[in-house]
């Protein structure tokens, strides 16, 4: 029988991909990589780019192009098949991975690169992935003796596995919990569409009535609007206790453990390559020098911000008594009251709002967008091999009829799919002789799906959610590095990796882009100046208590990886504590378990890294401040923004790229602008 994930593919075959196929492949592909290793060394002493670092990146390619349609499938169609395939082949390819790092001869061989004179005529990408390629051997524990190295690949292992296992537990803990309701009266308050959706789910399930999931469309509809305050701290509390020792599923996926056990392999992986904790380590490959300055920058931020968060909860305390008698505000009433005042204040509803933002008009006009900034054309390609019937597919083609890069779009929240949105890739930007590879691109969202014969209606912030994780699929199509190790998203420093991203968002704001992107979904009427007039004037509502929030998980995140003690353990909820007294203005109930599913930093490679969204805001507002300076579509600045970050991947610092953009080095003060707090 064929294997599909052995075939040569230019898009993955989805369909034909089966459980039983997946090890079978992996297997087969790192055997075929090692052989090509063992061969390229034996062959010379005079090793060159042609016969050593092309031929080791195309069989990286080969097996990335097998495993990443293996990966997307088992975050976004998850099965028990899928999912023990996935999970046999993980500590194969993290073996590998260890095996290539600690590899001496590999070592030996990039580094009498360097030293050669074909190394003087590279050009800057090439150099650059020959300096990442050195200090990744580094990094991988190369120059470990040999008892080392085998503890450092047993804890690559294992890492890899925890993290599996810890987001397996939030998904399975999120699909566990649902509760029927019969009685509409007890969901007062839902808004048409959260109905419609509760009673699509209840029918797919085969009961009467509205079924409330924890998929985060119902979650947020519930903590939002429904009049049911017991109904919302009941589904708060399921929400915030899942994969934990809490709430109505305790101890059933329980990730107490596994969260010890990766902060304790962190800490002994960073301690085996001469690093005091895990945060020194992961700051070796971004942007910011050290953890303390990272502290430092959180904290200054937080120094600012705090005053302006206290005066919001204030507010919305004041609010909650003198409008609906509640003096004692708790965790589950903050977004409702939150709600209700928003409209108070602003005569602003986001159900009102999401009625101009049909995705039939949000997708096309993002694309608008894009064709404005950099001269790029978006089509949708309808013949394709797909994972789910709701996933559409598409290319971008630039001015020279030139197809640049080509992406799926996967929108709405489902069971048996991971929470979140998220950009990853399929194939990356490489040149092989005559042969380009096309960047091929998933964009993954949870948007509540259409109900009836409605399209889907996205609130604001889901349609920033998608422009952001566009900017980050654009950063890796759009990239004209030919090089796969630096191209597109490949070795960008993960503190920058969020500058493309969050550059995007700017635009949901912007009255010239929002007529391209909004339009009524029944009468057709473009979002009405007076509407767009209450959106900006409430863009800041509560913007000090969501920048403390950020904060707070950022600090967290580098304090829990920095403070690390073998002797007293991990501390996660001590550490948090700390915190929250220091930066939060909210202070959850005891039963809260929010570390528990933080898939960002215990599964999702953001570990010592969360505060990546902060510092890459920094860069990102300073970088649309001179759009704002020029205008919002000036071509000049469009295209300097494209040629100077998006073409060039990670082949040159993103601080270099930056100053090359902006023509000096990043400021704060646009961020703080941006979010109505004052420097």
């Amino acid at each position: 029988m064929s294997n599909p994930l052995l075939e040569e593919f230019t898009l993955p075959p989805f369909s034909k991909i089966k459980p039983e196929h997946v090890e079978p492949a992996i297997d087969q592909l790192l055997a075929d990589a090692r052989i090509v290793v063992r061969e390229k060394l034996a062959a010379t002493d005079n090793y060159s780019w042609e016969n050593l670092v092309e031929p080791l990146e195309q069989a990286d390619d080969r097996i990335h192009k097998a495993w990443s349609p293996v990966s997307h499938m088992n975050s976004v169609v998850n099965s028990d098949e899928l999912r023990d395939a996935y999970n046999a082949c993980l500590p194969k390819l993290s073996e590998y991975g260890t095996e290539m790092g600690q590899n001496a001869e590999l070592f030996k061989a990039y580094q009498a690169i360097s030293k050669s004179d074909e190394y003087k005529s590279f050009d800057i990408a090439q150099k650059k992935i020959i300096e990442n390629a050195l200090r990744d051997f580094h990094l991988s524990g190369v120059d470990l003796k040999s008892a080392k190295k085998d503890r450092y690949k047993d804890i690559s292992q294992q890492l890899s596995k925890l993290a599996s296992k810890y987001e397996e537990n939030v998904l399975d803990a999120t699909n566990a919990w649902s509760k029927l309701i019969t009685d509409e009266a007890e969901l007062a308050g839902l808004p048409e569409t959260a109905m419609q959706q509760a009673r699509q789910t209840a029918e797919m399930d085969e009961q009467k009535g509205w079924m409330l999931t924890l998929q985060f469309p119902s979650y947020l509809a519930v903590m939002t609007y429904a009049d049911n305050r017991t109904l919302r701290q009941e589904v708060y509390e399921a929400f915030s206790t899942r994969a934990s020792d809490q709430g109505p599923n305790a101890g059933e996926w329980d990730n107490s453990e596994i969260m010890e056990q990766i902060l304790a392999l962190r800490y002994e992986k960073a301690q085996l390559l001469g690093y005091k904790n895990y945060a020194e380590l992961s700051l070796v490959t971004k942007m910011a020098d050290s953890p303390e300055q990272v502290i430092e920058f959180l904290e200054d931020l937080a120094d600012k911000s705090k005053p302006q968060a206290e005066k919001d909860l204030s507010e919305l305390k004041q609010f909650a008594k003198e409008q609906y008698g509640i003096a004692d505000l708790q965790a589950w009433d903050i977004s409702y009251f939150s709600e209700k005042m928003r409209q108070f204040k602003y005569q602003l509803s986001q159900e009102e709002v999401k009625a101009y933002f049909p995705i039939t008009k949000v997708l096309p006009g993002m694309f608008s967008v894009v064709k404005k900034l950099y001269g790029l054309k978006i089509n949708e390609i309808n013949d394709f091999d797909r994972w789910h019937e709701d996933v559409r597919f598409f290319q971008i083609v630039d001015e020279n009829g030139q197809l640049r890069g080509q992406f799926y779009v996967d929108l709405y929240a489902r069971p048996k799919k991971r929470g979140g949105a998220w950009m990853d890739d399929f194939a990356g930007r490489k040149r092989l002789g005559k042969e380009l590879q096309i960047p091929v691109a998933y964009l993954t969202c949870n948007f509540t799906p259409p109900a009836g014969d409605d399209p889907a209606l996205l609130t604001h912030d889901d349609v920033t959610t998608l422009f952001h994780e566009f900017g980050h699929g654009l950063h890796h199509m759009l990239t004209q590095v030919d090089y796969l190790g630096v191209s597109g998203i490949n070795g960008v420093e993960w503190d920058a990796v969020e500058l493309p991203s969050q550059f995007m968002e700017n635009w949901c704001w912007e009255p010239e882009a929002l007529a391209l992107i909004s339009e009524h979904y029944q009468t057709g009427e473009t979002l009405p100046k007076q509407l767009l007039d209450k959106m900006l004037a409430a863009k800041n509502f509560q913007s000090g208590m969501m920048m403390v929030r950020q904060l707070e998980f950022s600090l967290f995140d580098m304090l829990i990886h920095k403070e690390y003690d073998p002797e007293a353990g991990a501390r996660i909820y001590s550490i948090l504590e700390r915190v929250r007294n220091q930066v939060a203005v909210i202070k959850p109930p005891a039963f809260n378990r929010f570390a528990h599913n933080f898939s960002h930093i215990f599964a999702g490679g953001y570990a010592a890294g969360y505060f990546s969204y902060k510092w890459a805001e920094v860069l990102s507002s300073d970088a649309f401040s001179l759009f704002e300076e020029r205008g919002i579509f000036d071509q000049e600045t469009g295209r300097a923004f494209l040629h100077n970050i998006l073409e060039k991947g990670g082949s040159e610092n993103a601080l270099d790229l930056f100053i090359k953009f902006r023509g000096r080095e990043p400021k704060i003060d646009a961020l703080l602008r941006h979010s109505g707090i004052a420097a």
